[in-house]
């Protein structure tokens, strides 16, 4: 059996780590610039405690004007980007990344689909079903 997803998603990464190489060598044009979302309570993402305790889930970083020090790896690329004038080293997986794009090229990937999680409280007045996952909405009518 033929994995073509499997082959997909490993050749569409490997596109925005080509992407990564061309800014690290070249550097970015006046119009061209990186946006990158990723998970950032991923296991193989490494981020200052504030930023992660600011975006728990996830962020988007553009890379444009201020940033330093890209480097690729086979798992990871590392880069330093400017939050509120402090310099700040991210180490971002290939596995977190959801999504890069860059609207000047009117180019983008989506990596990997977010499984949205949601949590019920007991006490809550939405409750999800278990046997056909259908959440009852006659709560929320208006009277």
């Amino acid at each position: 059996m033929i994995e073509y997803q499997k082959i997909l998603d490993k050749n569409m990464l490997n596109v925005f780590k080509d992407v990564l190489r061309n800014i690290k060598n070249n550097g970015l044009t006046s119009n061209n610039h990186l946006y990158i979302t990723f998970l950032t309570n991923h296991s193989k993402v490494i981020i200052p405690t504030w930023l992660k305790n600011k975006y728990p889930e996830e962020i988007t970083i553009i890379i444009q004007y201020e940033y330093y020090d890209i480097e690729i790896n086979k798992n990871y690329f590392s880069i330093t980007l400017s939050f509120n004038g402090i310099n700040t080293n991210l180490q971002i997986g290939y596995d977190s990344i959801m999504s890069f794009a860059d609207p000047s090229a009117n180019f983008g990937l989506i990596l990997q689909k977010r499984k949205i999680k949601k949590k019920f409280n007991n006490d809550s007045k939405v409750k999800k079903k278990k046997s056909d996952n259908v959440i009852n909405f006659e709560n929320y009518k208006k009277n």
